[in-house]
């Protein structure tokens, strides 16, 4: 053999594996971009023969982009009543108080069938060594035990049925929102869409937080992280200036279920919004990516709002000494008596 031969003959081999290595990524790729080509043909195929129509007057011309894509593919903040339990009442606005099982409710008592079922399903046979869906499911829950006890410690433990269970629960109502026929028909809602849900959602951890407080404490040790009444042995400006204190704590603690609703439903209504505005505005383009931003941004606020819910908890069943200690304010040794200097205090660190 030749010296050109032996130069050329590692090269080709070099180059065939080279391109043995690329060729999943490449059939890999093609799948999806034909998916994405697929959905755009049919989408835009939809516009010109199915054309959709302005909500309310289906015999108006159609106009786009207004009346006719964004009005379908935009929902009013106001859910669709379902079933109306009280027809001689009438009751509009953004916070319903009508008695009636609205298309948010629907959809959440849908979601919550599936969770219960799925979860049945996955434990129904238990082994002692987990395979398949079981491993699945532990694995899970393991997570999210491990999350929540790294940011409480050992007491956060005793919440973590609390923080998986709205994890899950959130995390689905907002997943839902992505299928698509959710929103569009009138029917199904995402229920964290729908401020109703989440104040409901923020109501119940305001319950729990309180209640788990005063179960902790007692009645008199929660009240006296607000009324600190016994600070007026320091004097009667200590005494003030903790009563001030604890009055401005007592209102922020009724703000927390206003910033857990608000922040869950306007990211999650948010969210539709925009996706719907620019699902109209450029068919399916823009939409196929921003649908993956949002996969991950619904993810990310049900992890907020169960976070949130765990850390008030434990904020709650802590003592008032307790606060002061973790902020630094531990009590300090008193001095030796005159004459006896005592031990050496340790170096510091």
């Amino acid at each position: 053999m030749s010296s050109d031969e032996q130069t050329t003959a590692p090269a080709a081999v070099s180059a065939r594996a080279d391109q043995a290595r690329n060729a999943p990524a490449r059939s890999n790729r093609r799948p999806i971009l034909l998916a994405i080509v697929a959905v755009i043909v049919v989408d835009i195929l939809a516009v010109l023969f199915v054309p959709p129509v302005p909500p309310g007057d289906p015999a108006a011309e159609f106009m786009y982009p207004n009346d006719g894509m964004i009005g379908v593919n935009v929902e009013l903040p106001a859910p669709f009543v379902v079933w109306n339990l009280a027809p001689d009442q009438h009751s509009e606005g953004l916070v319903q108080f009508h008695p009636s099982i609205t298309s948010s409710i629907l959809t959440s008592w849908i979601i919550i069938v599936l969770v219960l079922v799925t979860v049945f399903l996955l434990t129904r046979r238990r082994e002692d060594v987990p395979r398949g869906a079981q491993n699945f499911l532990e694995f899970v829950y393991e997570a999210l035990h491990n999350f929540a006890t790294s940011l409480g410690g050992p007491r956060a433990a005793r919440y973590v049925p609390l923080f998986a269970g709205l994890f899950i629960y959130i995390l689905a109502s907002n997943w839902s929102g992505l299928i698509p026929f959710v929103g569009k028909i009138h029917q199904f809602r995402a229920p964290s869409s729908d401020v109703n849900i989440t104040i409901g959602l923020a109501l119940v951890s305001f319950v729990v937080f309180h209640v788990e407080g005063i179960r902790a404490l007692g009645v008199g040790g929660y009240l006296s992280k607000f009324f600190p009444v016994r600070e007026f042995r320091n004097g009667v400006g200590a005494g003030a200036i903790a009563m001030f204190v604890g009055l401005v704590e007592l209102l922020l603690e009724f703000v927390k279920p206003l910033t857990l609703s608000m922040r869950l439903f306007g990211n999650i209504f948010g969210g539709e919004v925009a996706l719907g505005v620019i699902t109209a505005l450029t068919i399916a383009i823009i939409p196929v990516a921003l649908i993956g931003l949002e996969f991950l941004l619904n993810f990310v606020q049900a992890l907020i709002f169960s976070t949130l819910t765990l850390m008030f908890t434990l904020a709650a069943i802590e003592g008032h000494h307790e606060e002061h200690e973790e902020a630094g304010h531990a009590p300090q040794a008193k001095p030796a008596p005159d004459g006896d200097a005592g031990p050496s205090p340790a170096p510091a660190h």
